[in-house]
C-alpha cells in the first residue's frame, strides 16, 4: 500500500549528523540480506558509507509511514528524518532480535507519537480531545476494507481525511499490523478504545469511497 510518488527517493537526503551522500556502490554481490547484515555491522562500528545503503534500502517505507500517520508530508519528512538519525544513534543496541526492518519501523512509529507528544506540551497540556479517549465496550469492528490495485490513490486520500485518533489506529492496525493491546499501550488509550477508533476508520472509509 505504497504512499510515497516515483519520486520520493530523490526527496529523501540523509538526516542532518548523518553521514553525507555518497555517490554509487548502494548494489553490491551476494545475497541482499546477507549485504544488509554486513553494513549494520559496518554501520553500528561508525561506517557512514554503509549506513547510507541502509538509508538507501529503507527511506521509502519509513516515510510511508510517517506520512500515513501525520497526513501531512512535510512533518513526515522532518520525522522520517529525525527517525533516521535516532536509528544511527541507536544502532549499537540493535541485537538482531526481530528483523531490522521490524525495529525500524517500530522506531519510526515511536518517533512519530514522541512528536505528536512534544507538540500536545508545547500546547500547554490542552486535554486529550474524545477523540482520542473514545471508547466503546462490546463494539465489532467491521471487517477490513478491501481495495482494488486501482483504488490505492483513493484510500491514500481517505485515510488522510481521517480524524487523528481513527487514523493512527487504523494505520497501526490495518496497514501496519498492531495488535490493540500495543496500539492501546503506545496511544494512551485502552484496547477497547483502539477497537472503537478502528470501528469508526472503517465505516468513514466506506462512507467516504461510496461517494
Amino acid at each position: 500500500m505504497p504512499v510515497a510518488s516515483p519520486e520520493a527517493e530523490s526527496q529523501h537526503e540523509p538526516p542532518t549528523g548523518r553521514p553525507a551522500e555518497t555517490p554509487g556502490g548502494l548494489a553490491r554481490g551476494g545475497a541482499p540480506g546477507a549485504d544488509l547484515a554486513v553494513d549494520l555491522a559496518l554501520a553500528a562500528a561508525g561506517d557512514r558509507r554503509a549506513f547510507e545503503r541502509v538509508y538507501r534500502t529503507h527511506v521509502d517505507r519509513v516515510f510511508s509511514v510517517c506520512v500515513r500517520m501525520t497526513a501531512d508530508r512535510t512533518k513526515a519528512e522532518e520525522l522520517t528524518q529525525d527517525t533516521f538519525v535516532r536509528a544511527w544513534e541507536k544502532l549499537t543496541l540493535f541485537r538482531g532480535e526481530s528483523s531490522f526492518s521490524t525495529w525500524l519501523h517500530r522506531l519510526a512509529v515511536n518517533v512519530v507519537l514522541n512528536a505528536r507528544k512534544a507538540e500536545g506540551r508545547r500546547r500547554q497540556h490542552l486535554p486529550v480531545s474524545t477523540d482520542d479517549r473514545e471508547e466503546e465496550s462490546g463494539i465489532e469492528a467491521p471487517a477490513p476494507v478491501v481495495f482494488a490495485p486501482g483504488e490505492w490513490m483513493d484510500i491514500e486520500q481517505a485515510i488522510a481525511g481521517l480524524p487523528p485518533g481513527a487514523r493512527r489506529v487504523f494505520v497501526l492496525h490495518d496497514v501496519e499490523g498492531y495488535r490493540h493491546e500495543e496500539i492501546g499501550e503506545m496511544l494512551g488509550i485502552t484496547a477497547g478504545g483502539s477497537k472503537a477508533q478502528l470501528h469508526r476508520a472503517r465505516m468513514l472509509l466506506r462512507e467516504a469511497l461510496s461517494q
